[in-house]
């Protein structure tokens, strides 16, 4: 008897530990929520859903040329295990549900033809969509538990560490922080700060929290000059580093719906790290350049890997461009990899690439390598855009060389894709060495010996990439 009432509670004690937790932070009462959907979680096999406050946050729409600003849904909620979330669409009826990236295949059912259950076994960063609606859409940032929120008791004596900054729940508005070195500010889940948050010449600075750092038509999270810096967790409009070493980005969510909104820009700075990051943004969503904006040098050992790409203008991926010319500067090992790009919308002719290298300014790329990438159907835009270009209105000079490229498990699927380009400037600037391994366009792997590709074709062309002149070595495998 003894053994078996051991063996039952064994049995219970197992069950309780694996059991899922959750955690729902209310918004504050300043807060600007959205009506759209409802949205509620509960841990799987619960009976009891509990609500999740769902933000209004805003995007860029683009018609032609124009732009417009346009309310969107985000929402988010922390935990461990496996959850089932509903999301309710409020005023219209549901036709058609996609849950992106698509890759992930979230498993989901339709309950009364009125709500949408998703069921999660890891966080996630999704956007839910219905009857093909981008922009009324909802952004569900699924987090891990925040190991950095502070327990209450933990707090108290936190509070009297001058290096400690804590944002509790509730609404903060200031205009700009100033971090100073050795500091923690941590942005606890249900805070809204409308607010800048700026690490300038400092070291050893961490910031932390799964709330929100939402100023107005603003950058929310800015590190330059510095050193040692690390973010982890917060949602935000954007997240820059200038000429600064050794930052670390992760799990940070950013959305921006203003004019040059870009996401995550890196200038003039080394070993540079963005992990499990999304971006939804109204310019370039992930950026490497050189000397610009007061940051001078070069860029080396730069890594965006397992991120969520959503570019309503311009690039996914930019490199290049800005520098000073005569500084000869180089940009150099960077890595892209396993990243999911949403989409993309871009008219202008010098701006459409998924993966964009538009070097200028005299500069180097070289040694850069895109692997495991999924890109679905974009709606305006083409591939790959790789060129040694003279872009007067931001350049002074063309740029020197773009060598070793490397692409490898490139996924696009789609047939909004226009012409992509691999082209260089003259016989002394230009592009070598493009390498395609494994590169697949809706189903077909684009390689030498591929079948039905006419002897007198270009690889190339069964890509539908145009290699233009002062271009040497371009191979697909």
């Amino acid at each position: 008897m003894k053994k078996q009432i051991l063996f039952l509670f064994g049995i219970a004690a197992a069950a309780f530990a694996t059991r899922a937790e959750v955690v729902t932070y209310p918004a504050p009462a300043e807060a600007r929520l959205n009506g759209s959907f409802g949205v509620q979680v509960r841990a799987e096999g619960d009976s009891v859903w509990r609500p999740v406050d769902v933000y209004n946050v805003m995007v860029d729409q683009v018609t032609g040329s124009s732009h417009k600003v346009v309310n969107s849904s985000m929402t988010y909620f922390d935990f461990d295990g496996a959850v089932e979330v509903k999301v309710t669409p409020r005023g219209r009826d549901i036709h058609s549900v996609s849950v992106r990236p698509t890759s992930y295949g979230i498993p989901y059912i339709m309950e009364a033809d009125t709500a949408i259950v998703l069921k999660l076994d890891r966080p996630r960063k999704l956007s839910v969509e219905v009857n093909g609606d981008i922009f009324d859409n909802l952004q569900l940032f699924a987090n891990g538990i925040d190991a950095d929120a502070p327990t209450p008791r933990a707090l108290k004596k936190l509070r009297k560490n001058k290096d400690y900054i804590y944002f509790g729940p509730g609404y903060h508005r200031f205009d700009t922080l100033q971090v100073r070195s050795g500091q923690h500010v941590h942005i606890a889940g249900g805070a809204v700060v409308d607010g800048v948050i700026e690490v300038s010449d400092a070291r050893d600075v961490r910031i932390t929290g799964h709330g929100m750092v939402y100023p107005h038509r603003k950058m929310g999270l800015r590190v330059q000059r510095s050193a040692n810096v690390s973010i982890s967790g917060p949602f935000t409009t954007q997240c820059a580093v200038g000429q600064s070493d050794s930052v670390t980005v992760d799990n940070v969510k950013l959305m921006s719906y203003y004019g040059w909104g870009d996401g995550f820009n890196v200038f003039a700075s080394n070993n540079i790290s963005y992990n499990d990051c999304f971006a939804r943004t109204s310019d370039d969503c992930t950026t490497i350049y050189a000397t610009r904006k007061n940051y001078q040098g070069g860029c080396r050992n730069i890594r965006f890997e397992n991120m969520v790409l959503w570019a309503d203008v311009a690039h996914p991926v930019m490199i290049g461009l800005h520098s000073e010319t005569e500084r000869c500067e180089t940009i150099e090992n960077a890595l892209y990899r396993n990243i999911d790009v949403l989409d993309m919308k871009e008219k202008q002719i010098d701006y459409q690439g998924v993966f964009g290298i538009c070097c200028g300014d005299d500069i180097t790329v070289r040694d850069i390598r895109f692997e495991d990438i999924r890109v679905e159907n974009f709606r305006q835009g083409r591939l790959f855009d790789i060129r040694i270009c003279y872009n007067r209105k931001y350049c002074t000079a063309p740029g020197m060389a773009i060598e070793n490229i490397y692409f490898k498990n490139i996924e696009y699927n789609g047939d909004n894709s226009e012409l992509s380009m691999i082209i260089g400037y003259d016989d002394t600037r230009k592009v070598r060495g493009v390498h395609f391994e494994n590169l697949v366009i809706n189903g077909e792997k684009i390689h030498d010996k591929m079948p039905g590709k006419p002897g007198w074709y270009k690889t190339a062309d069964m890509a539908r990439i145009f290699v233009g002149e002062h271009v040497e070595n371009v191979t697909f495998e």
